[in-house]
């Protein structure tokens, strides 16, 4: 086998239907949108919420309450697992220092360390926030967490 004799295989392959190409093509004339009205118009047609003339859904429900979500503080969770394969012994760990390792990409608005995995090397932590059971385990490996702003 060549490459250039290589071919799909018989009926998977399908040619597109050409419409309003002729009568013969079997989509000529009204290309298969039937005889005037708004549908067989360009850009004819009733949109996603149109629900017949009634006024739609998102119209009649009320508008009203407050949402936080844009103000929200959203945290890089890291967890210790991917830490401690990358720092020495007694090094700090900081926003910059995960960035250069690699570990983190984005910032956001801060770094959390989170527990999951086991840290067997005391390291110094300066983040934005540290769970609680992360904080557990990061003491009893004899390293210490500072919380920054």
């Amino acid at each position: 086998m060549k490459l250039h004799e290589i071919k799909p295989v018989e009926g998977s392959r399908k040619e597109r239907t050409r419409k309003a190409r002729g009568i013969g093509s079997g989509l000529g004339k009204t290309a298969g949108r039937g005889h005037k009205g708004q549908k067989a118009r360009s850009g004819g047609g009733k949109g996603p919420y149109f629900e017949g003339g009634q006024t739609p859904l998102q119209r009649r429900l009320p508008k009203r309450g407050f949402s936080n979500a844009r103000f929200k503080t959203v945290y890089v969770g890291i967890n210790l697992d991917m830490i401690t394969e990358k720092f020495e012994a007694n090094s700090e760990v900081t926003p910059e220092t995960l960035k250069s390792v690699g570990i983190v990409n984005q910032m956001k608005d801060g770094i959390k360390i989170l527990s999951r995995g086991e840290i067997s090397k005391p390291l110094v932590f300066k983040v934005h926030a540290v769970s609680e059971s992360a904080k557990a385990k990061i003491e009893q490996a004899g390293g210490s967490v500072e919380v920054i702003n």
